[in-house]
């Protein structure tokens, strides 16, 4: 069916206008996906496999830069954490927050729903092995998050009219192009993330992050039995734009500060969400102790020999690391964003510090999530379940107070996400039509707009488009990140050697 003749097909708009709008933006999804998760199939004996291309291209970043840089993510890991805490901060460094405030700013675009709501889909869909690759690939993303956040403060721009700096993927990306005289397809390619960071921003930071936070909230607020059923429940079930409005006022209030406003709310938001969260889930695992081992055997079992023979190996395989990717973001280039306003003079150690993001929040956050619906036994049956409500079955199943601290921890993580995505978005903004208050002001109300909408919408149509418009900033960025991997390595040979001088 056409994208016009679903569309033709949807209800009246004085109708549901949840439905209404699920319908319209089911079309979208259904357009963008195929295209941008374009995946040829392979047969290999009795079985067809078939290959996201955009899946490998992240894989082969990862692997390539972890290789290249003589695996800096083991060797230099209690480096990073001395970066973070601050050992070798000076406050005459150019900049506007600290290592440590770009470190959570950057976890609170990827420390979200991806490591709640991501981890159940990718065992639902991959089953138990998918949660050991989405780990590797946590482990191999620190390099390439090293690669990207370290060209991202090397090339970063001044202040224009204000007293933020500008830095990202945009530019560096047409330097890169410059080296092989080619910089006009450079600009074109720094234009192309910008939009499709900008999309990004509007799907997989915003989009998604209401939706699930909704969902949650909406789960919670059944008081089955009760008058209270009526009075919350049955109203944000068919008005689930009333939580975006509430959701879009919350975030406009910080987004509105700009990058030291949203540093200062990170700084104190983050540490108290993953707290919570990491609270909740050690819980869970401390009264199933005894099955860990059995968990675990599960999970490598199911990553090399799964019971459903080859096909469902790629599954694993394939859903491990597509989340893995939507999880941590390396490779994208958003984390170079929010890292060139840090306050340093070395883009190197800034690199190592951010090589801490994937590793909290893929092998740490998405581990105890992952082990939390295999040790309840919730990914035994997923029927009817997609998302963040399997978790909140997972952690239900031990607790009911359970599914109530998830639905807080959500609710943070979501709020956390949207507003760093919002302000990744802006300096795309910034790079395409210069930084103007007209400008950013339209983006901003959009922005809000489009978290109301996420709330009206379904999760197979919200993570379709969340995922292929996040994507497809890795494509530009990979390749003038390779085109400048000989400078990074050039870079950091000189920095190890001043540190051990």
């Amino acid at each position: 069916m056409s994208v016009d003749a679903i569309a033709k097909s949807c209800p009246e708009l004085s109708g549901n206008f949840d439905k209404w709008m699920d319908c319209h933006f089911s079309s979208v999804a259904n357009f963008i996906e195929p295209i941008v998760f374009y995946a040829p199939k392979f047969d290999i004996g009795d079985t067809t496999i078939a290959l996201p291309l955009i899946i490998v291209w992240m894989a082969l970043g990862s692997l390539i830069f972890t290789f290249y840089l003589g695996f800096i993510n083991l060797r230099y890991f209690k480096h990073a954490i001395k970066i973070v805490s601050g050992k070798y901060d000076d406050k005459k460094d150019d900049g506007e927050i600290s290592s440590f405030q770009a470190l959570t700013a950057s976890l609170s675009g990827t420390v979200g729903l991806g490591n709640i709501a991501g981890v159940a889909i990718a065992i639902s869909v991959g089953g138990p092995g998918a949660a050991l690759w989405m780990v590797l690939m946590g482990l191999f993303g620190m390099c390439s998050k090293f690669a990207e956040v370290s060209l991202g403060v090397k090339y970063r721009q001044d202040p224009i009219d204000g007293d933020e700096v500008f830095g990202g993927p945009m530019y560096y990306i047409k330097p890169a192009f410059e080296k092989i005289k080619m910089a006009k397809l450079g600009t074109l390619f720094a234009i192309f993330f910008c939009l499709a960071c900008i999309g990004g921003a509007i799907g997989g930071g915003n989009i998604f992050q209401a939706n699930q936070a909704y969902q949650q909230v909406l789960n919670i607020t059944s008081f089955e039995g009760t008058f209270l059923h009526g009075v919350f429940h049955d109203f944000l079930l068919t008005n689930g734009w009333a939580f975006g409005v509430f959701l879009a006022i919350l975030t406009g209030i910080v987004t509105m500060g700009g990058v030291k406003i949203i540093g200062k709310v990170t700084s104190k938001l983050i540490p108290l969400m993953v707290a919570i969260y990491l609270g909740a889930g050690l819980i869970v695992i401390g009264m199933n102790l005894s099955a860990i081992p059995e968990a675990f055997s599960v999970i490598i079992s199911q990553a090399f020999t799964p019971a459903a023979g080859l096909g469902a190996f790629m599954g694993a395989l394939i859903q491990g690391v597509k989340r893995a990717s939507f999880s941590n973001e390396a490779g994208l280039g958003s984390a170079a964003i929010i890292y060139s306003a840090t306050k340093t003079n070395s883009h190197i150690q800034q690199g190592f510090a951010s090589m801490l993001g994937p590793f909290i929040d893929t092998v740490v956050i998405c581990t105890l999530t992952a082990l939390v619906i295999i040790l309840t036994g919730a990914h035994l049956d997923t029927e009817g379940l997609a998302g963040v409500e399997l978790t909140s079955r997972a952690f239900g199943s031990e607790l009911s107070l359970f599914p109530y601290i998830l639905a807080l921890s959500v609710f943070l993580f979501a709020y956390s996400t949207l507003i760093t995505w919002s302000y990744y978005a802006e300096k795309c903004i910034a790079y395409l039509f210069g930084d103007k208050k007209i400008y950013l002001n339209i983006f901003r109300i959009s922005f809000l707009v489009f978290v109301v909408i996420g709330c009206t919408l379904e999760l197979g149509n919200v993570v379709k488009v969340s995922e292929a418009l996040m994507f497809v900033m890795a494509i530009p960025n990979l390749i003038a990140m390779y085109l400048l991997a000989p400078h990074i390595k050039r870079d950091l040979k000189e920095y190890i050697s001043q540190l051990r001088g």
